[in-house]
């Protein structure tokens, strides 16, 4: 998989900009295929940063209803990479 597949897009909130300040972890919204080699490659080359380690959440859609009736959000793979301490992504 090309590495622009892998990663789909960074999830920017409160939680992970304090995450990246604090820890050096950023957080990814990735394809569902993707697995941790996957990843490390795509936020190693895309970024230019080394990459200590990579965690992987599998979450699943919740329901959601109104008036007109009731479906399921999709499910979304989240990947968290710490960084090495001396590099940063200039993203977050």
């Amino acid at each position: 998989m090309l590495a622009t597949e892998v990663i789909r897009k960074p999830l920017v909130t409160e939680k992970t900009a304090w995450a990246s300040s604090a820890f050096n972890r950023y957080a990814f919204e990735v394809d569902s295929r993707a697995r941790k080699p996957d990843v490390r490659r795509a936020v190693e080359s895309l970024y230019g940063v080394r990459v200590v380690d990579v965690a992987i959440q599998n979450r699943k859609g919740r329901m959601r209803r109104n008036r007109n009736g009731t479906w399921q959000t999709r499910d979304v793979k989240r990947a968290i990479v710490k960084v090495h301490a001396e590099d940063r992504i200039e993203l977050f």
